[in-house]
């Protein structure tokens, strides 16, 4: 009985789409992909979403402009409003780096809560520079921290700093979801641990 308890309250319980944002290097894709895995929940690389004019422009050194963008952040918000209507939670990375980016793909939707993985362009510059097999290229990183603008004190945002290893940054964000939530287990987070 008890279990049909948590089963119900479960379904009841609304989806959550977390965005895991920051520039390029930060972490999105190993933290949040960790962090569906600890949460079970869907998990979709954002990068995946390009369409492919961005990538070979990327590829090339070009930094993207708002326009390019544009089509980008319209596939993250279609995505996010397709797992809402199935009622499942998931994990997007999303650089989103302007606060524009941001109300667009949280624009009417409440299930979207943000991470931001904040770093130092010293530690970020580092960790890019040792990655392998991505097509945006080491020289866009200036862009990116130019086109940053941080999350403002009215933008409601978990951030977090990215100093640490994956796993302290992961417990970081389940622990800042806990308090969220006020003091319960994220959405479908409860037998994730």
């Amino acid at each position: 009985m008890n279990s049909a308890i948590n089963e119900d309250a479960a379904a009841a319980t609304p989806p959550t789409i977390l965005i895991v944002m920051g520039v390029s290097g930060s972490g999105k894709t190993t933290v949040a992909a960790m962090l569906a895995g600890r949460l079970n929940w869907r998990f979709q690389e954002g990068d995946a979403l390009h369409p492919q004019a961005n990538v070979d422009k990327m590829h090339r050194g070009v930094p993207l402009t708002d326009a390019d963008r544009l089509p980008w952040l319209d596939s993250i918000a279609a995505l996010i409003d397709r797992w809402s209507a199935e009622g499942v939670s998931g994990i997007i990375t999303c650089s989103a780096l302007k606060r524009a980016y941001r109300e667009r793909i949280r624009a009417g939707r409440p299930a979207v809560e943000l991470v931001y993985l904040h770093g130092a362009r010293e530690l970020v510059a580092a960790r890019i520079t040792q990655r392998m097999g991505h097509f945006m290229p080491p020289s866009l990183l200036a862009s990116q921290f130019a086109t940053l603008e941080e999350p403002g004190d009215d933008e409601p945002v978990i951030t977090v700093d990215i100093g640490g290893s994956p796993d302290q940054i992961v417990e970081s964000i389940l622990t800042a979801l806990r308090l969220e939530h006020r003091g319960s287990r994220p959405p479908a987070a409860r037998d994730a641990e």
